[in-house]
């Protein structure tokens, strides 16, 4: 690897080690074995270098993700084992990647003194909701319209609230039946629909 890769490693293990806003340009450089200046050189600032950091653990996440649940979705023969199975791969994930969940947490509590984190986020927005739209449905890809848009939406709340469930009580987190259970409740009384929910 060269000094950027080496750096990018560098940043991911000190943002699952030490967090957003506790790690410094000197703990990067100390991780990644190379100088300080180096950070400066390939990134600018520590900050423009934990962001693609953090842009690159996600990735790395959402790829971990997909083929799990692109492995449960072969297993399951209706949509709603499927979901129930893809809520349940993705909570097992957490548990390889909290560092990552409770770095974007507390980089989010700062977002309003970190611009730059901001518009790399909020510029991710529209793909990581096609994105989930698409694994949800146990698809490479989906097309670009606002349905999807409007259903990854709904699939990234649901995420970003499981996500910090799961780091303030792992054992008391939603599980993908409860999830369905929810999504039934809602579906019946917002839209009138009456369902039949499992017991």
């Amino acid at each position: 690897m060269g000094n950027r890769e080496d750096l990018l490693a560098g940043a991911k293990h000190c943002l699952y080690e030490k967090g957003y806003g506790r790690t410094t340009a000197r703990d990067i450089a100390t991780a990644a074995g190379v100088s300080l200046a180096a950070i400066g050189y390939h990134f600018g600032s520590k900050e423009a270098l934990l962001n693609a950091a953090m842009m690159e653990a996600t990735k790395e996440w959402g790829e971990a993700v997909d083929a799990a649940v692109l492995a449960a979705a072969e297993a399951a023969v209706t949509p709603e084992e499927r979901f129930v199975a893809t809520w349940r791969r993705v909570g097992e994930t957490f548990v390889e990647y909290r560092g990552l969940w409770a770095a974007q947490c507390e980089a989010i509590a700062q977002i309003d003194r970190t611009p730059e984190l901001r518009q790399v986020l909020a510029g991710a927005q529209r793909m990581a909701r096609l994105a989930l739209a698409a694994m949800f449905q146990g698809q490479r890809e989906v097309p670009d319209s606002e349905e999807e848009y409007a259903l990854g939406t709904f699939y990234q709340a649901l995420l970003a609230g499981y996500a910090i469930q799961w780091l303030l009580d792992p054992e008391q987190a939603p599980t993908g039946e409860l999830f369905l259970e929810g999504l039934q409740l809602a579906s019946a009384r917002v839209l009138g629909r009456p369902v039949e929910v499992p017991e």
